[in-house]
């Protein structure tokens, strides 16, 4: 795996544990091979923001570091970023990946969440 992925979390990036945010085996290789493909940084950023047919919604993007307050979890064998307030509505979700053609791509099993469109993508608490 990259480097990042051994490293101490740089200055102002807490360390964090798969308590907030857990990748599934399936996840992790596709993220992983993502993160080889798009060269647009080593991190993962899982961020929570308004919108969706729920009200919130997911966003998943590559960063080349984290920011300072963020919050960094290594999970199969991936580096994820969170920020504080995305930490909030996350913790204790799952991450999961199906190549599946119908109902395939990345899904967010999350405890917080009272509902969620059947897209998976927005969900409301």
């Amino acid at each position: 795996m990259n480097a990042s992925a051994t490293v101490q979390p740089p200055e102002g990036v807490r360390e964090g544990n798969e308590n907030l945010v857990r990748l599934t085996g399936a996840a992790g290789g596709k993220v992983a091979a993502l993160i080889a493909r798009e060269k647009s940084g080593d991190f993962l950023r899982i961020a929570i923001t308004g919108g969706g047919c729920n009200g919130l919604s997911y966003k998943l993007k590559f960063v080349p570091e984290p920011r300072k307050g963020d919050i960094l979890v290594r999970s199969a064998g991936v580096p994820v970023v969170v920020d504080p307030k995305t930490a909030l509505y996350l913790k204790g979700t799952q991450l999961d990946y199906s190549a599946k053609m119908v109902a395939g791509g990345f899904k967010f099993s999350n405890p917080n969440a009272k509902a969620s469109c059947s897209c998976g993508e927005s969900f409301s608490v």
